[in-house]
């Protein structure tokens, strides 16, 4: 029986009143997916803006018979407590006027309103880039411990096969060094386990088991290693080429001796160049849906959207970060 992916996070998140922050209240998109959220009882929007305007787009929208927390960042009453509490996480790198200016921008706001716990999560991105996203969390959240840096993964997805694969990192680090890239595996197992996939996690190259000689290739075997130190319980292995982690006949030929050859669900690209590049093939020559960039490695979870997106893909990204908060 196919398991639709989307229905099984909604039922994990369901009636939990996981709150998250949305700042970018001014933008229709945004509006509209927070206002499904709401209606569906899946999640508690927090939309930052200007109060009137909010109101006012969500009454131009159609949704007007619910009570939605609309914060303003230029009229919160605990604006002295958040700041105060920056100004600390800060520790002397900002100075107290630039914290008040810092705090008017959304993303820092909304992230900040994570940080105290007025809400469990952050989607931002629709129309501001993704270092405006980044950079605040990773200031004020920062990373778990272990992890020196944040990485980005795609869920591509398939919901009308049951077919679900995890990309990373295809959309944070340009060209990790082995310890990063064996970070961003062992994190990626995390991620792969909140759509309760059971991860076989496949460090991809272009040579399989020393079939290539190149410090690239090396890079990846070394990766391996540490990862399997790290995460010594984990299926787990490379370097393998992309048709040796996936196809179960050319895995018994390239690597006859590994426990995930053949039958790997997540990908681990030894570049930004590569994962971007294979996760774009895959979206639009496999047809599969692709969703992300999932945000990993941070205390809290805060997800960054693409400047196309539809209030679909926002709705759906935000049901994820509220499944990450619930992890």
């Amino acid at each position: 029986m196919l398991r639709s992916l989307f229905g099984d996070l909604r039922t994990k998140i369901a009636g939990k009143g996981i709150r998250i922050v949305f700042p970018e209240g001014n933008d229709e998109r945004v509006v509209r997916a927070a206002a499904r959220l709401k209606f569906e009882g899946l999640v508690e929007p927090i939309i930052l803006g200007n109060d009137a305007e909010v109101r006012g787009l969500l009454h131009e929208l159609g949704f007007v018979n619910q009570d939605y927390i609309v914060i303003d960042p230029y009229n919160f009453p605990y604006f002295e407590d958040m700041k105060s509490l920056f100004l600390d996480i800060r520790k002397g790198k900002v100075s107290p006027e630039e914290a008040d200016r810092l705090l008017r921008d959304v993303n820092y706001f909304g992230v900040m309103l994570v940080k105290m716990e007025v809400a469990d999560g952050m989607v931002s991105g629709a129309i501001h880039s993704t270092a405006d996203t980044v950079r605040p969390a990773l200031q004020i959240i920062k990373t778990k411990p272990g992890i020196s840096r944040t990485s980005g993964v795609f869920l591509m997805n398939r919901d009308n096969t049951d077919e679900r694969l995890i990309f990373a990192d295809c959309a944070i680090n340009i060209d990790p060094n082995a310890q990063e890239l064996a970070e961003i595996a062992v994190n990626t197992a995390d991620t792969a386990k909140i759509f309760d996939l059971d991860p076989k996690i496949a460090l991809l190259s272009f040579s399989t088991k020393g079939s290539a000689k190149a410090p690239q290739a090396e890079k990846v075997q070394e990766a391996t290693r540490l990862a399997k130190e790290m995460a010594p319980d984990l299926a787990l292995d490379g370097e393998l080429q992309f048709d040796a982690a996936f196809v179960p006949a050319t895995a018994a030929i390239k690597a006859p001796d590994s426990d995930v050859a053949g039958q790997a669900n997540v990908f681990i690209f030894p570049d930004l160049q590569s994962g971007n590049i294979g996760y774009k093939i895959a979206q639009r020559l496999g047809i599969f849906e692709a969703i992300g960039p999932i945000l990993q490695g941070l205390n809290m979870p805060v997800n960054d959207l693409s400047r196309g997106s539809s209030a679909e893909d926002i709705y759906k990204l935000a049901i994820i970060t509220a499944a990450q908060s619930v992890e």
